[in-house]
């Protein structure tokens, strides 16, 4: 709802295709939120972050050859916690 009331254009749940070695895979991510067609958005509600949540997001930014991602995690008890990744 945040985004629509400030008028970022985004798409949830969506697809993103994985080339590898020229060739499309069948095999696709999805990820939670893909905002301006070119920032993933990875949304969690875990009580913390783990290097297999970061090494997810970082997946889906090389196979995507997408350049700017964010990690959000609403679960955390203490606050929101939040890291942003370039590539």
């Amino acid at each position: 709802m945040e985004l629509a009331t400030r008028l970022i254009p985004f798409e949830i749940q969506r697809p993103l295709t994985i080339d590898y070695k020229g060739q499309r895979l069948l095999k696709a991510y999805v990820a939670d939120v893909v905002c301006f067609d070119q920032i993933i958005v990875e949304l969690k509600a875990l009580d913390a972050l783990t290097g297999n949540h970061e090494a997810q997001l970082i997946n889906y930014l090389r196979a995507t050859k997408s350049r700017v991602g964010l990690l959000i995690n609403f679960g955390s008890r203490k606050r929101l916690e939040w890291k942003r990744f370039a590539n």
